[in-house]
């Protein structure tokens, strides 16, 4: 199997989550073993950021990837669409501090990668695999890590509220069923996104680009996307968070009710346990990827949009 770039650059133009501002981003071809790198344009010029477990700085609302130099927010959902799509290595231009939200999920990065097209690279692709069982948690938070030649994710999310409950979902992450989570939008509730509008958070939230539920169900005039949506989104999140390595990672992944946080917990700790817990394989040849998938409905879903 062999390493991969985009094909043509791709310029992408948004709010950003955070600032409520105007933020661009270009992604550009890169050769093979470059990886995925950031270049953030400040004041001080433009440094680069290759992501790892170290450099996740914050994970509020978002993931963000800082030094002492420059940072990028909301990065997780453009690292999911990359990894979910086998892109191996990548040049991102970034202009205002943060990746686009877009409509809050990665169906847009995804397309436009597919759009700029896929080209294969001179040498074979890397990846850092899960040797041996390890599990970190926090409350009712859960994340168990096993060996697997692939990207295999069984999440569960439970929520106090009759529109989410309980939801689970199992995908083998491949580029083919990568779609049946890429258009998840992030979601919120109404009670949240005026405590944070208050101290000057998520300035460029909207029903435009999150699914919002006040006490009575989802308040986009839309409704879902699919009955679903919450448990996809988060399993969308978990990509985009495993992606914060240098190469891509391959293992089974039992999820229960995780977030950025403790999504980069597990990564630091797998990194510190490298050669125990990790390892690094040269894939020689293409793996037969398998699509599982296995939900359970959630309670009295409601999807008739209320007055916001």
């Amino acid at each position: 199997m062999l390493q991969t770039t985009i094909r043509h650059s791709i310029d992408c133009t948004g709010i950003g989550l955070h600032s409520g501002k105007t933020v661009t981003l270009r992604m550009r071809p890169a050769a093979a073993d470059t990886g995925i790198l950031f270049h953030v344009s400040g004041k001080q010029g433009v440094c680069t950021i290759s992501p790892t477990p170290e450099v996740v700085i914050a994970t509020g609302l978002a993931t963000t990837l800082g030094n002492e130099h420059c940072a990028v927010s909301t990065v997780e959902h453009l690292l999911a669409a990359l990894r979910g799509l086998e892109i191996d290595n990548v040049h991102i231009d970034i202009q205002g501090g943060e990746v686009p939200i877009l409509d809050g999920s990665a169906r847009q990065f995804a397309l436009l990668i597919k759009d700029a097209g896929i080209e294969q690279l001179h040498k074979p692709r890397r990846v850092l695999r899960v040797k041996a069982a390890h599990s970190t948690s926090k409350g009712d938070a859960f994340i168990m890590a096993e060996p697997y030649e692939g990207f295999m994710v069984d999440y569960t999310i439970h929520f106090p509220h009759k529109t989410i409950g309980t939801q689970r979902l199992k995908l083998e992450v491949t580029p083919e069923s990568f779609a049946t989570v890429a258009y998840a939008r992030t979601f919120g509730f109404l009670k949240d996104v005026e405590a944070m509008r208050a101290h000057k958070l998520a300035l460029g939230g909207s029903l435009e680009n999150a699914v919002v539920l006040d006490d009575t169900g989802v308040m986009n005039q839309d409704g879902l996307r699919s009955q679903d949506e919450f448990v996809r989104h988060k399993l969308l999140d978990f990509i985009g968070d495993m992606a914060m390595l240098p190469l891509p990672l391959q293992g089974k992944f039992t999820v229960r009710c995780s977030g950025h946080a403790l999504n980069n917990q597990l990564l630091r700790e797998l990194v510190a346990g490298k050669g125990t817990l990790l390892e690094e394989v040269t894939l020689h040849h293409k793996p037969l990827h398998r699509i599982v998938e296995h939900k359970r409905q959630p309670r009295a879903l409601h999807t008739a949009a209320a007055s916001a």
